[in-house]
C-alpha cells in the first residue's frame, strides 16, 4: 500500500493524467491544458484525439506524455474502428492510448467477444510500443462484472485498468478502486479517473490502489 503522507507534491503530478476530454475544448484551451501540464510536471495531457498533433509539438520538449482516448465515450463502436483510432493517434504522437471496451457485451457476458476486443487494441498499441489502458465505466457494473473486466483486460494484455471516462453517472469510488488493485494485483495499473476535485481526493485514490489518476481539477489538487 503506497504511504500517500510521504507523497511530495512533484511526485504527485507523476500520477496525474492531466485531462481535457470536453467537447467544447478549444485550441486555446487545449494549448492552456499542456501549459498547465508542463508547468506542474505532470505525467500526461489526455485529450481528444484531435489534438494530439498540437498536444505533441507543445510537449516535444517534456517529460509529459501526449495522451488519447480510443472507442470514448461509449465502447461501442467495432473492434476495427478502435485499433484503427489508436493507430492514427499514436502516429500522431500519442504516447498512451486510454480504450473503452465494450460495456454492453461486458453486461451481457459476451466475455470472449470483450477479452478480443481488447487485445486487437493491445497488440496495435504494443506493436507501437506503446502502453494501453482499459476503460471500463465502473458506475454502470457490479462487482462481478468489474472483476470480469479486469480477468479479461489482462489476458488480452492490457497494461491499466481504469474506472471511467468521466462522462457517465459516477466517477470513481474508493470501493472500486480498492477492487480492480485486489482483482489485478501488481500485474497491471490502476487508473481512477472522474470526480477526483482535491488532493485530499486523489490520496485517498492512492491509497486505495491506484497507480495514476485521470484529473482537470489538477491545478487546484497540486496548488
Amino acid at each position: 500500500m503506497t504511504m500517500t503522507k510521504e507523497i511530495t507534491t512533484a511526485q504527485l503530478a507523476k500520477y496525474l493524467d492531466h485531462t481535457n476530454l470536453k467537447p467544447e475544448a478549444t485550441e486555446a484551451s487545449i494549448r492552456q491544458t499542456c501549459e498547465e501540464a508542463i508547468k506542474y510536471n505532470t505525467a500526461s495531457v489526455c485529450i481528444n484525439s484531435h489534438w494530439i498533433p498540437l498536444a505533441a509539438e507543445l510537449l516535444k520538449d517534456t517529460t509529459v506524455n501526449p495522451i488519447t482516448v480510443v472507442g470514448f465515450p461509449l465502447g461501442a463502436t467495432n473492434t476495427e474502428t478502435k485499433v484503427y483510432e489508436a493507430i492514427t493517434a499514436i502516429d500522431d504522437g500519442a504516447e498512451e492510448i486510454d480504450m473503452v471496451l465494450n460495456v454492453g457485451e461486458l453486461i451481457g457476458g459476451n466475455l470472449d467477444y470483450v477479452t478480443a476486443d481488447i487485445q486487437a487494441v493491445a497488440e496495435a498499441v504494443h506493436a507501437k510500443h506503446k502502453m494501453l489502458k482499459v476503460i471500463f465505466e465502473t458506475s454502470l457494473l457490479n462487482d462481478e462484472q468489474i472483476v470480469n473486466a479486469c480477468h479479461a483486460s489482462e489476458a488480452a494484455g492490457a497494461d491499466y485498468v481504469k474506472t471511467s471516462t468521466g462522462f457517465s453517472t459516477e466517477g470513481a469510488t474508493l470501493h472500486n478502486v480498492a477492487l480492480m488493485r485486489k482483482t489485478v494485483g501488481n500485474k497491471l495499473g490502476v487508473k481512477a479517473s472522474g470526480g477526483i476535485h482535491s488532493r485530499q481526493e486523489a490520496l485517498a485514490m492512492i491509497e486505495a490502489g491506484a497507480s495514476r489518476l485521470g484529473v482537470s481539477a489538477t491545478v487546484k489538487i497540486l496548488s
